[in-house]
């Protein structure tokens, strides 16, 4: 598959990116690497990675505890801690070797470190491979609030490997599909009808749907790397997913949802704002209810959780001179950013959600 030039890093797939990989730890002579994974990608995905690697440079594996809960300013200070004790310095590698969390983490962790050191993300979970590692978005979260902290600074590579899925519970797939479907439904409409009947998608060219979604991504990115226009697109679905996955995450009566099952929700909640904007026809918006709605089922909101999610909307980091930004579809497959809406209407967004 061929490799993707991002914005000044490449996207390297399958077993070529190794050969990629091999070729930058010799031309950079790093003095020491790194492998910074979480309980699950260590015992699942690392003993399979590191034989790949062909270099007599020193390696190290740094472990984490899986799961969102993880993703603080805590685990770094570990980490930063972890890659003093054992002499780490700026000629390092950092290779995060995981899902969404890890290369998150671990990018903000390398990027930080001695004024930051160089990494690569090699991503194992859809959702790492379609979203969180393209890009050059780095970060933690500050309680309960996602992503609050961060930098973007671009990797050296990130390394493609889709048999990594084949580690994946069904519900981490389903996961990253989310982000895939937005691609679609913000960016290229024929993408998103490939998933319109998701029983009659042949899972042996799912490699080529994954290409086309971090292709998608990366156009977006590379028009807009610092997300001062375009790349605010993305966002969409993610206003109020991350709303309610903070909610959830935070409350102790909830079971914590995934990043994709909150943003398939929020994607659902903002196709309606768009249909009131008259940005989307009923039809569209009928559409993209049923197609989520069918792979995702419903998250059981209680009246009383809409207030506290609201109030986290506040906290919003794309928020700009204290009003809520929202990207909306403008039409399946393009997109408008910058939108305002009001409580009203997004409270009505929620029954209708339930409806």
């Amino acid at each position: 598959m061929q490799s993707i030039p991002a914005n000044g890093y490449p996207i390297h797939f399958g077993e070529n990116g190794y050969e990629f990989l091999n070729h930058l730890l010799s031309a950079h002579k790093y003095s020491s690497i790194f492998v910074v994974a979480d309980t699950h990608s260590n015992e699942f995905c690392v003993p399979k990675f590191l034989p790949y690697l062909a270099t007599e440079i020193p390696i190290e594996i740094v472990e984490f505890e899986s799961g969102e809960g993880s993703k603080n300013i805590d685990t770094c200070v570990q980490i930063w801690n972890i890659l003093t004790e054992l002499g780490a310095d700026r000629k390092s590698l950092i290779i995060n070797v995981g899902g969404g969390v890890v290369t998150d983490l671990g990018g903000f962790v390398a990027s930080t470190f001695k004024r930051g050191i160089d990494f690569i993300h090699v991503p194992t979970t859809l959702l790492a491979m379609v979203d969180a590692s393209v890009g050059g978005k780095n970060g933690v979260d500050l309680g309960h609030l996602k992503n609050q902290i961060g930098v973007i600074n671009v990797p050296q590579m990130v390394l493609i490997d889709t048999t990594y899925l084949e580690t994946l519970p069904q519900n981490e797939m389903r996961s990253g599909l989310a982000e895939m479907l937005k691609h679609g439904l913000i960016f290229d409409k024929p993408y998103w009808e490939q998933f319109l009947d998701l029983a009659s998608v042949d899972f042996a060219d799912f490699d080529a749907l994954i290409f086309r979604s971090i292709e998608i991504k990366n156009e977006i990115v590379m028009q807009d790397p610092t997300e001062n226009g375009i790349r605010k697109a993305l966002n969409f679905g993610h206003t109020l997913g991350h709303a309610i996955e903070s909610h959830f995450l935070e409350s102790e009566n909830k079971t914590t949802l995934l990043h994709g099952e909150a943003i398939a929700a929020g994607m659902i909640l903002e196709s309606y704002l768009s249909m009131q904007k008259q940005l989307l026809t009923r039809e569209e918006y009928a559409q993209i209810k049923y197609v989520i709605t069918d792979i995702f089922g419903q998250i059981d909101f209680e009246s009383e959780d809409i207030e506290p999610i609201l109030e986290l909307l506040i906290h919003d980091k794309k928020n700009e001179y204290g009003n809520i930004q929202f990207a909306l579809i403008d039409g399946i497959g393009k997109i408008k950013i910058n939108q305002h809406t009001d409580n009203e209407l997004i409270i009505e967004a929620f029954l209708d959600y339930k409806s």
